[in-house]
C-alpha cells in the first residue's frame, strides 16, 4: 500500500506521508526538523515571567473561590 503524497505548506515540495514522521502532517520532514531546532520555539521562561504568571494564577484562584463560595444576599 503506497503512502499518501502530500504537498508541504512551507516549501511546496511533494513528500510521502509515512507513519511516525516527525512534525506536522502538512510539512515535509526537512521543514519539520528545521522548526524543531528553531531557538524561537524553544523559549525559556525567565524569573520575571514566572512571577507574573504566579500572580495571575493567584488572582484567578481568588476569583474562582469568590464565585464558588460567595453568599447570595
Amino acid at each position: 500500500m503506497p503512502f499518501p503524497v502530500k504537498v508541504c505548506v512551507i516549501c511546496k515540495e511533494e513528500f510521502e506521508l509515512k507513519p511516525d514522521k516527525p512534525g506536522f502532517a502538512n510539512r515535509c520532514p526537512e521543514c519539520s526538523s528545521e522548526e524543531a531546532n528553531d531557538p524561537v520555539m524553544q523559549h525559556r521562561v525567565g524569573a520575571d515571567e514566572r512571577k507574573a504568571e504566579s500572580e495571575v494564577n493567584a488572582e484567578r484562584r481568588k476569583a474562582i473561590r469568590d464565585l464558588l463560595y460567595r453568599k447570595d444576599s
